[in-house]
């Protein structure tokens, strides 16, 4: 009996001391297999209430500096009678009626300065602000540019909150803002996004874009909700300061289907000093026409990245044609700052006032060359061209210029318009190659860079274009849009 007793006793030491040794096998193996590199390696993390974005401090500090804006106006509509609906509509008698309209507006200087959109007062017969503790004050409009579309209006009122402009130059991708405005009449709302794209065009976002009338394009965009009273409204980071002014959506039901864009601080505090300072903006020019770069024109222009934009077209007279910028350079920066699309240098140029010295980085021949530039006065006939190329750069991919006389003799040409240059778009897709001159569009005689784009304008689908290369062929191109 003690014999059995001690061999089951012996039987169960063992099993437990074989246990125990394949158990730490096991671990052995396992921590071996986490320290090879092929393994991907693993840390503990531990999220805090910290580690997620904390908007209370800009919020509680920025809602005060924001404004309700209104604004009374007077629109002129047709006035028919019961004889029109019987008889025929005959010319009708203009009736004017006033209408209101809301926006929002920023304070940026105690004794009463609010910066808002141009197109927020724009028409305005009497402006009104309410500030976030209720109080309602009469504006005076100092100010408006419709080519940045920022507006500057004043109160008779002193001490009163507000933001000071922060630099929205150093933004990032994926940073955390806030929009505080009034959609829909809903006073002090604010919703929060990030930063989803800088420097952004929206060639749809003023369809009168070709009336004559320059813009200056370089969005912020962000993911924060923005809807019909916002504009003219803070964009403002987690520090509470005013990077942008929130100004429009881009939405096919009118209200905010998740893009928003802001005018950048750095272009909206401009021309409010200029305002303040001079009573107008003084807004400089550089004189180059523009195209971004892509493959195909990096590998055209034996470039080994893809960086900087091609000048295709330089001013007579003007800062970049004086200071020796040339068709072909390539602009790597101005001043420091890094220029990657055309909208990335409308807002470094905008940033200055004629007669400013700047600095321009360019390659030519592949070669880095930095150019001295001395800015000059806008002058309205070439704000005009370089707008038009600006729209048909976005639509159809190029830029044009009239056709001059000895070319059109060459050709035997009586009118025409030159294709000065081709990139991502419809023309590319067509196969139009720079150097064409475009006779006809859908039919219609064409002499002018708007002229084109008033006829791209008008077409519902699709475009017949026709026209003659320098070597005599006369060639059709048909696209859809």
């Amino acid at each position: 009996m003690k014999r059995n007793i001690l061999v089951v006793f012996l039987s169960v030491i063992i099993s437990v001391l074989t246990s125990v040794a394949v158990v730490k096998h096991v671990d052995n193996s396992r921590s071996v297999s986490q320290t090879d590199p092929q393994f991907a390696q693993l840390s503990r993390v531990s999220l805090t209430t910290q580690s997620y974005p904390d908007f209370t401090y800009a919020a509680e500090k920025c809602v005060k500096a924001v404004v309700h804006v209104k604004v009374i106006s007077t629109s002129t509509v047709p006035m028919y009678s019961l004889f029109d609906f019987f008889f025929g509509y005959s010319n009708p008698q203009p009736l004017q009626r006033e209408q209101l309209t809301a926006g929002s507006g920023v304070i940026i200087h105690p004794d009463g300065y609010i910066v808002t959109n141009s197109h927020v007062v724009s028409g305005a017969n009497e402006i009104s602000v309410t500030l976030e503790n209720n109080q309602t004050y009469k504006a005076k409009l100092i100010g408006a540019d419709e080519a940045t579309d920022i507006a500057l209006i004043k109160i008779d009122a002193t001490g009163l909150p507000y933001l000071e402009f922060g630099d929205s130059d150093s933004l990032r991708l994926g940073e955390w803002v806030i929009a505080i405005g009034n959609p829909y009449n809903l006073t002090n709302t604010i919703t929060a996004g990030i930063i989803s794209a800088k420097r952004r065009s929206m060639s749809s976002y003023d369809s009168n874009f070709s009336d004559g009338k320059f813009k200056i394009e370089s969005f912020i965009q962000t993911d924060a909700a923005v809807n019909p009273g916002n504009s003219g409204g803070a964009l403002v980071n987690v520090k509470g300061e005013l990077v942008g002014i929130n100004t429009a959506i881009a939405s096919r039901t009118g209200s905010f289907t998740g893009y928003s864009f802001a005018v950048p601080a750095s272009i909206a505090q401009k021309v409010v000093n200029d305002f303040i300072n001079f009573g107008e903006v003084k807004r400089a020019m550089l004189g180059v026409s523009m195209q971004e770069i892509d493959s195909e024109v990096a590998k055209r222009m034996n470039m080994k990245d893809i960086k900087g934009v091609l000048v295709t077209d330089v001013m007579k007279g003007g800062a970049a044609d004086k200071s020796g910028i040339k068709p072909s350079d390539i602009i790597i920066s101005i001043n420091g700052q890094p220029v990657n699309s055309s909208p990335a240098v409308q807002e470094q140029i905008s940033k200055y006032r004629p007669n400013d010295k700047i600095n321009v980085e360019i390659l030519r021949d592949g070669k880095p060359r930095l150019i001295s530039v001395i800015l000059q006065e806008e002058n309205s006939k070439l704000l005009y061209e370089g707008s038009i190329n600006a729209e048909l750069q976005n639509i159809i991919g190029a830029t044009l210029q009239k056709a001059s006389k000895e070319t059109l003799k060459k050709l035997s040409l009586r009118n025409g318009v030159e294709v000065t240059s081709v990139g991502s778009g419809k023309f590319r897709e067509a196969g139009i190659k720079p150097g064409f001159i475009i006779t006809y569009i859908n039919q219609v005689e064409v002499n002018e860079p708007s002229e084109v784009l008033a006829i791209i304008k008008k077409s519902g689908r699709s475009l017949l274009v026709e026209g003659v290369y320098p070597d005599g062929r006369v060639v059709y191109y048909g696209m859809g849009l």
